[in-house]
This record gives structure tokens, C-alpha cells and sequence, in this order.
């Protein structure tokens, strides 16, 4: 069993340990609910620069193509009048690339009518013909149509597979077709501004992130902060196309074996996305976690010391002083008061015992009082073996005969109570139930044990027992002899032969004094009463064992011995009545003195057996040796 301290103090650890880790885990879960929601924040914001900087970088492009178409057009006009001003220039490479470079072209091919080149600053493309590519045939339709005036968009051109821009018109003689070839260096700059990879760069705030865009029909990785992925299907780094729809506010997976949280948005015909790591996600939540769980034990350890400390000093020590006056009241010291005033309750609780402890005396004042009011002398004690004292009533004392000193220390102390009532019980009164003598009086005494707690009753029944003991005597017993008379003697014997106790081998003896009425003749009645005293008194306790002696009339005695354990041993018993016969005088008024005679007869049994039939066989050996005594 643990003291209230103990349960206290344990409670309190126990209680302050799952609430730490319980707020450990409600404020993990929040650090990772918030890494994941900041994440996710500075994705969408970034996608949203994104796709701004992606719409302006368009406007841009569209902007500068249409300069550069411009450019490419008005080149091939001027280059087409200085030819016809100085026709003889197609005669010269040189004289070409002199023009060339004075108006900023990389190439200037002449076709004839017939779709052929043959002049210009690049001889190895001589004798092309708008037949000779694709890029070529672009510009096959002026052969029919000489008002057209084309310019053909950003494209490798046939030879050498370079990106050129080409332009083309015919001369104002319609004797030739210029075409300008210029490399779109300023349109590749923009355009390369509008790469998503070259786009992810200017926006990688957070080294550890990686940004991808994934064509949303091909699965195609189309740009990405990691190069090595460009080109790659979507699933060769960890993805499906259906994980990234399907997850509009972000998701854990492994991308490239590595557990990542990845946050997917679509602009355009891509699907743009931010995947940073767990590990570089989440790193800041074990420092975080365990500041705050030192935090956390800090705060709980205090509080439970705190709360601790103060329960003990206003509950535990409260009850622990309620305990002891409870003690002190269980030694049987009523008079203890309880006042314990640290909280309400206890106060509470103090008062509620103290109007219980005064209802207990107030029950024992009713209770003495109500006894006392009764004819007969009733006393009731009470005691626990866990208490000292013991609580009686006002009778006891009076009944049991006890002096102010002698009670005091009685009451005082339960075991010198106890033994004053087990010496009590010592001298039980013959055939009465829980009767004891004490001090020329008669004691009935019952307990009632419980457990521990011990209630005992004590009535002075000396009048009662007196009285009682009077009118059986003056029923059952002679008179004269003191021994039963006829009607004592049957309940006497009734109550053996049908009784539990064992009787043993046994005998009825018969008795009849002889010489009475002589004595009565001679010295009188008085004399014949003592002679007859005389000889009860030889019967009275007769023999070694267990002996009934009774005066059925006149001259007429009945013994019953029982108790046996053989024949031979009560045949000894009964031969002792010839000799005591033998040996016994009658004093007769102090001046005669004379033999005391008796006739007997003895009928033996067994066990148990119908003591009338015994009775009778006794008288008939009685008579038998009555006569043969006359006889003699």
C-alpha cells in the first residue's frame, strides 16, 4: 500500500511525462505542417514569378522577332538597289562581303529566274536552287509571284544546319532575287531568356531546391535546375503524371531515391515543379524539437515540483493530521478535537468528524440512560484491537463491582479489559449459558466479534439466578438431605440418558436404610432425621467418577454412577457401599452413637439404557438383600 505522497508524486510524473510527449508530438506535427505549408507557399510564389517573368519574356520575343523580321527585310531592300546601282559587283565575292559587312548580314545570295543561285558572298552554295531543302523551298512560290517579299522564321539553313534568319525580294528590274541570311543573335538572346532552365537559375533562392518542368503530354522533362534530367521521362526520376494532377497542395515521394516533398503547378503546356528534400525540408525541426523538449521538461519538472510541494502541505499533511487525532480517537480518546484548517474541505471533513465523534458519546448517554431505566442491571463495553481505550457505559461498573481506580485502569487499556473477562469467564455457573459468579454475584456476559471489533453485553442476573436456584431447590431437591427428590432425580436422569454425553458403563443402586423406625421409637424423630442426614451424607459425591444421589421418601435412597470405563472398575465402586456400611456411625443428639445400616441392590447396563426398567431391577435386588439380611 503507498502512502498519498507517493501516489502524488508518481501521478505527477506520470501525468507531466505524456503531457510533454504528447506537446512534443503536436508540436512536431506542427513544425512539419508548417515546413510543408511554407514550402508549398514559396513554390506558388515562385510559380507565379514564373509564369510573369515567362509572359513578359514573350512579349519580348514577339517584339524583338518582328524588329529582326523588319531588319532582315529592309537589308535585302538596300542590298538589292546597291546591286543594281553597280551591276558589276556580282562579279566579285569580295565587293559582296564588303556590302555584307556594311550592312550587318552574314550572307547575301542572288538566284536568278529560275531559282538558282549564282552569285554571292558564299560561293560553296552556288548552283542551290529553291529546290535544293525545305529551308529553300520557303521561298520557291516568289518564282511565280515576283510581288512577294518573304521572310522566313528563325530555321537551320540547308548546309550547314545553322540557325539563320532569311529574307527575300526581288530587285526593282526584276532581273534577280536578293536573299539576306542573318544570324537572329538577338532573338536567341531573348529566346534563351525564356528557357525554363536559364528561368529556374534566376529563381533558386534555396540551393537545395530543384525545379523541373515536365511537358504535360509528354512526360518530358523540358527544363530543370538539375541538367542531367533534361530529356529524361518523368518516371526515371520517381514520378507519374497522375501523382503530380492529382496533388494540387504538394506530396511526399521519392525522387531520384531520395525522399523529397514536391509541389507541382501548370503554366502553360508544363507542369512546373518544386522538390526539395526531406532531409533539407525538415532539418531545422530536430534543434527546434529539442530546444523545446528541454524547454518542455524544464517548465513540467518546476510545475511538479510546485504542485507537488503545495498538495503535500495542504492535503497530504492535512490528512495525515486528520489520520493521527483519528487514531487517537480509535485508541478511544473521544475527547480528541479535530480542527485541521488548511483547505475547506479538510476543514470541512474536521467538523463532520468531530459531530460524529460527539453523536458516538451522545449514543452512549442515551444508551446508559435507557438502560438505566430498566429493572434489570445492563452494562455495554465496547472495544477494537487497533484502539487502547475501551468505551463503557455507566453500568458496567456497578455491575462488575469495580472501584473508580480499578475501572479507570480497566478502561484504559483493552488487554488488561480482556483479561479481567477471560478470569471472569473462568467460574461459569452449571447449566447456565454464558453465566458467570464474580464477587458474590451472577454475571451473564456475551460477545459479539467482528473482525476486530469487539461488542460485549453484561447483565447482573444474581437476582434472577437466586431466585431460580431457590425454587429448583425447593422443586428437585429433598429438604432434609439436600439430595434430589423423585422429581429432581427423573429430570435429572432424563435429561442423561437423552442427552450427547457419553455414560459409559453405569449402575442404579437402590438403597433403603434399615433400623430407622427403631430410632424413631427409641430417640425420636429428630434423632431418626439426623440418622437419615447421616446417611445422605455418605451417598452425596459417592465413588471416583460421575454419581446422581437422591431421596425418593422415608427411608429410601437411589444412586446412579455413570461415567464407567469397565464392569470390573464400577463392581469395585459398588462394593465400597458393604464396606463403608461397616464403617459409619451416626452421632444422635451428641450423647447416642450408632451404626448406620442400609439394605442395597444394584442394577448394572452398558450404555445407554431405559433407567426406569434399571430403577426397578434395583428395587427387586434391594428387597431380595434386605430379606436375607433379616434373615441372618
Amino acid at each position: 500500500m503507498q502512502t498519498l505522497r507517493n501516489i502524488i508524486s508518481r501521478y505527477m510524473r506520470s501525468v507531466t511525462f505524456f503531457l510533454v510527449i504528447a506537446l512534443l508530438a503536436l508540436i512536431l506535427y506542427i513544425q512539419i505542417a508548417h515546413e510543408c505549408r511554407q514550402a508549398y507557399e514559396t513554390a506558388t510564389e515562385t510559380f507565379y514569378q514564373i509564369r510573369q517573368v515567362l509572359e513578359t519574356n514573350q512579349e519580348e520575343l514577339t517584339e524583338t522577332r518582328a524588329a529582326y523580321r523588319q531588319t532582315c527585310l529592309h537589308n535585302a531592300e538596300a542590298i538589292a538597289y546597291m546591286i543594281e546601282s553597280n551591276p558589276s559587283v556580282l562579279n566579285s565575292v569580295e565587293e559582296l562581303k564588303k556590302i555584307a559587312a556594311l550592312m550587318e548580314v552574314d550572307e547575301i545570295h542572288i538566284f536568278d529566274t529560275t531559282g538558282r543561285i549564282y552569285a554571292g558572298t558564299h560561293p560553296e552554295y552556288y548552283d542551290f536552287t529553291f529546290d535544293s531543302g525545305e529551308q529553300m523551298q520557303f521561298f520557291k512560290p516568289m518564282l511565280t509571284d515576283k510581288s512577294l517579299r518573304l521572310v522566313q522564321e528563325i530555321t537551320p539553313n540547308t548546309a550547314e544546319a545553322k540557325l539563320m534568319q532569311y529574307s527575300a525580294l526581288w530587285s526593282q528590274d526584276e532581273k534577280f532575287i536578293v536573299q539576306v541570311g542573318m544570324e537572329p543573335v538577338n532573338v536567341m538572346k531573348v529566346t534563351e531568356k525564356n528557357e525554363l532552365s536559364y528561368i529556374f537559375s534566376l529563381f533558386r533562392v534555396n540551393p537545395d531546391a530543384n525545379y523541373y518542368a515536365v511537358h504535360k503530354y509528354s512526360e518530358t522533362i523540358v527544363g530543370s535546375t538539375d541538367l542531367s534530367c533534361v530529356g529524361k521521362n518523368l518516371s526515371e526520376i520517381g514520378l507519374c503524371l497522375d501523382e503530380v494532377t492529382a496533388h494540387d497542395k504538394g506530396f511526399h515521394a521519392d525522387v531520384n531515391n531520395e525522399k523529397s516533398y514536391c509541389v507541382f503547378m501548370e503554366i502553360g503546356e508544363n507542369y512546373v515543379g518544386r522538390i526539395l528534400s526531406c532531409h533539407d525540408l525538415y532539418r531545422r525541426i530536430p534543434s527546434t524539437t529539442a530546444a523545446l523538449a528541454f524547454c518542455l521538461i524544464t517548465i513540467a519538472m518546476i510545475l511538479s515540483y510546485v504542485v507537488t510541494r503545495y498538495m503535500n502541505r495542504y492535503v497530504v499533511e492535512g490528512i495525515h493530521d486528520i489520520n493521527v487525532k483519528l487514531h487517537s480517537i480509535a485508541q478511544g480518546n473521544l475527547d480528541e478535537i479535530v480542527d485541521i484548517q488548511s483547505c475547506v474541505e479538510l476543514a470541512e471533513l474536521s467538523s463532520y468528524i468531530n459531530r460524529m465523534k460527539k453523536s458516538i458519546l451522545d449514543n452512549n448517554r442515551k444508551m446508559s440512560y435507557v438502560l438505566g431505566k430498566t429493572n434489570m442491571y445492563i452494562g455495554v463495553y465496547e472495544y477494537n484491537r487497533h484502539m487502547k481505550r475501551v468505551r463503557i457505559t455507566e453500568q458496567v461498573p456497578k455491575i462488575l463491582a469495580l472501584e473508580e481506580e480499578e475501572i479507570d485502569r480497566l478502561s484504559a487499556d483493552y488487554k488488561a479489559f480482556r483479561e479481567f473477562i477471560a478470569d471472569l469467564r473462568k467460574n461459569p455457573v452449571a447449566d447456565e449459558t454464558c453465566v458467570f459468579a464474580s464477587r458474590e454475584r451472577y454475571i451473564k456476559l456475551e460477545e459479539i466479534s467482528e473482525s476486530d471489533d469487539i461488542f460485549g453485553v453484561i447483565i447482573d442476573v444474581t437476582d434472577e439466578i437466586e431466585k431460580r436456584k431457590k425454587i429448583e431447590a425447593e422443586r428437585d431437591y429433598d429438604p432434609l438431605t439436600g439430595l434430589y427428590n423423585r422429581r429432581g432425580l427423573e429430570n435429572r436422569l432424563s435429561a442423561l440418558f437423552g442427552g450427547s454425553e457419553e455414560l459409559g458403563r453405569s449402575a442404579v443402586i437402590m438403597i433403603d436404610a434399615d433400623n430407622l423406625k427403631v430410632i424413631n421409637d427409641t430417640y425420636g424423630h429428630d434423632a431418626g432425621d439426623i440418622y437419615l442426614k447421616q446417611i445422605a451424607g455418605l451417598f452425596r459425591d459417592f465413588g471416583p467418577k460421575n454419581c446422581v444421589s437422591a431421596r425418593l421418601g422415608g427411608d429410601e435412597f437411589v444412586l446412579f454412577l455413570y461415567g464407567y470405563d469397565s464392569v470390573r472398575e464400577l463392581t469395585d465402586t459398588v462394593t465400597l457401599l458393604a464396606d463403608l456400611e461397616n464403617r459409619s456411625f451416626a452421632d444422635l443428639n451428641g450423647q447416642v452413637r450408632v451404626p448406620l445400616r442400609f439394605s442395597f441392590g444394584c442394577s448394572m447396563t452398558g450404555q445407554s439404557s431405559d433407567y426406569e426398567k434399571l430403577m426397578k431391577e434395583a428395587d427387586e435386588k434391594m428387597y431380595e438383600n434386605k430379606r436375607r439380611r433379616k434373615g441372618l
